[in-house]
């Protein structure tokens, strides 16, 4: 039992790690090619000061820049465009050094070209609070970032702006390269980075811009979240989630100007993991399959790069395992095989100058950036504030009691991200035949949105929309009201009622799963019209899901039926509070919810739902 079990997560696991890295960038570079012959996304040419053009506010927010605010200004002011239809804003955010200094002093050069302002904050607020006021405080057509660090042509903002020629486009990034790499890893890497961004956007859309330059339009931008990490991800994509395109046009090039070390290069890299694992929790939205190319991009890309540590750490222990318990070398040689590179890699990492091939340098930058990757997913998903994105008092700084360790808090929520991702490939296989027997047996949507009651604290009760396939009539409330279901419901459809009892009309929570809002494992939601009854009719009730959010399966769940009644409820309620005193260690919650998740498994492969 348990070499089967570790064997079909190595699958799952290598699979994905090998279709991340290897299956969809020729897939992607396939579809690419295809839509480029196709004529699809022809060079637009650049816009000319001769017709109208759109207004802009060119934003650099400055934190200590000092090495390179000469050449900065030096670059903006060199830029061609009319000064009557860009301004200049230059965020000083708490600088502790000679920047504000050296901006003050080429304030007069710079005035005789450009419409530029200056804003200064005393002390550090960060990058995401200056943005927000610095775009909300702008009233043009465009906005435009670019960071301090990075140089453009002076033809950079006439090329940007004539891709807005069209209405339907919302925002516009340029290509990216490094003046000077710090390894030849992170040079390979950067230019891996901008080929794949390049056949995204052929394919469906970059997957976020690259921060050193970037336009978007001023009207559907929303404020970011004060705890956002990776902003130039989040913001353009956010206007993406609105229904706007966004292209990436290399002829529009930024170039670092700084080199960075190695140890601010991981710190970096850790940072990015953590937003990469925000952004797929914030922006799940983008892996609706309604959304088709987007969402194929979204997940295969960014999606899976979240969890690829995790799928790592769950192949090697998956190895190991096999290695030892399965005789002869069909696993044992890889296990081997497997120690020796990451013994190569670790020797690589441990002394940088030593000469080593180029092949095993970059495999060395590829595991260390996966490293950091995961500390910072694990950083992020256990409320860890990280410097510089987390101001005093954001999320994870609260008052709130911990109900849960944050090892437990931490780990259940990786379980949740892998599973969940796992499933949605499950999910996209079914949708189609599942769709199809919705539909053809009786009228109405494929998928059922209902108010469920999510996670309770002390000051208050979320609530959120669960997402299932529909298995009743479109009308099965409007003459009964709202009911608890029977075993016979004539309210279910033939359809619905193998959904139920397989459980594959919970599939789609994998959604409200991504988003946060459910749990793999845990207290079944509650519709709020029922909320309030129980609590009175059921002692301790609402505790059942304090601090722990409600799940598609649970331990009350793969042992009771559907509820039929109060007692039925009273019964759950025991079984969620037993399952809660089970999160008191990773150890005992991981035999907990690994146990249910079996049963559950077996519940859906006998058919023994309701």
């Amino acid at each position: 039992m348990l070499s089967t079990l570790a064997e079909t997560l190595l699958a799952i696991a290598a699979a994905l790690i090998a279709y991340h890295h290897v299956g969809y960038p020729l897939l992607l570079r396939w579809l690419a090619n295809r839509r480029r012959a196709a004529g699809v996304q022809a060079p637009v040419p650049p816009a000319t000061r001769a017709e109208p053009l759109p207004s802009v506010t060119l934003i650099v927010p400055a934190h200590n820049e000092a090495d390179v605010m000469v050449a900065k200004l030096a670059n903006l002011s060199a830029l061609d465009y009319p000064r009557d239809r860009l301004q200049v804003v230059i965020a000083l955010d708490g600088c502790t050094d000679d920047t504000r200094a050296i901006v003050t002093a080429g304030l007069p050069r710079l005035e005789e070209r450009l419409d530029i302002r200056v804003v200064e904050h005393a002390r550090n607020i960060g990058k995401v609070a200056v943005l927000n006021g610095c775009i909300s405080a702008a009233h043009t057509d465009l906005v435009a970032l670019s960071d301090t660090s990075a140089a453009v042509e002076p033809d950079a903002l006439l090329r940007a702006v004539a891709h807005f020629r069209d209405a339907s486009i919302g925002v516009v990034c340029g290509g990216y390269r490094l003046r000077e790499a710090g390894s030849e890893g992170e040079r390979a890497y950067w230019a891996y980075q901008s080929t794949i961004k390049a056949d995204e956007a052929a394919v469906a859309a970059p997957m976020g811009a690259h921060g050193a330059f970037y336009l978007f339009r001023r009207k559907p931008w929303t404020r970011l979240a004060a705890d956002t990490i990776n902003d130039d991800f989040i913001l353009p994509m956010s206007i993406v989630a609105q229904g706007y395109r966004a292209v990436y046009d290399p002829a529009i090039m930024a170039e670092e100007l700084e080199r960075t070390r190695s140890t601010q290069e991981f710190r970096r890299r850790v940072r990015i993991g953590a937003g990469n694992m925000q952004q797929l929790v914030r922006l799940s939205s983008l892996a609706d399959p309604r959304r088709g190319a987007l969402a194929f991009v979204f997940l295969s890309g960014k999606g899976l790069r979240a969890v690829v540590p995790f799928l790592a750490v769950v192949a090697a222990v998956s190895l190991a395992v096999l290695a030892i318990a399965v005789p002869g070398w069909l696993f044992k040689v890889p296990f081997a095989v497997a120690g020796a590179l990451a013994g190569a890699v670790y020797a690589t990492l441990a002394d940088r100058t030593r000469p080593v091939p180029r092949t095993l340098r970059w495999l060395a930058y590829l595991v260390e950036g996966h490293a950091a990757s995961g500390l910072g997913a694990l950083k992020y998903l256990r409320g860890a504030r990280l410097p510089g994105w987390q101001p005093p008092n954001a999320a994870g700084d609260t008052d709130e009691p911990a109900y849960l360790s944050r090892e437990v808090t931490a780990a259940k929520r990786a379980f949740d991200l892998v599973v969940g991702l796992l499933a949605l490939v499950g999910f996209a296989i079914l949708l189609v035949p599942i769709a199809l027997a919705i539909k053809l047996e009786s009228r109405g949507p494929i998928f059922y949105r209902q108010r469920r009651v999510g996670l309770a604290s002390h000051d208050r009760i979320e609530t959120f929309d669960l997402i299932k396939f529909r298995s009743m009539y479109v009308d099965a409330e409007t003459r009964s009201g709202a009911i608890w279901a029977s075993k016979d419901d004539p309210r279910i459809t033939r359809v619905g009622r193998f959904l139920r009892k397989t459980r594959l009309d919970e599939i789609p929570q994998c959604l409200n799963v991504l988003r946060g809002e459910m749990s793999i494992i845990g207290p079944r939601p509650e519709r709020p019209i029922f909320f309030t009854k129980l609590e009175d009719a059921v002692p301790f009730y609402i505790e059942r899901t304090f601090g722990i959010r409600p799940g598609i399966t649970g331990l009350a769940q793969v042992n009771l039926p559907y509820d039929a009644d109060i007692e039925d409820v009273r019964m759950k309620c025991v079984y969620d509070h037993a399952y809660a005193t089970q999160l008191t260690s990773v150890g005992s919650w991981l035999r907990a919810d690994l146990g249910i998740f079996a049963k559950t498994l077996k519940v859906m492969a006998l058919g023994k739902g309701q």
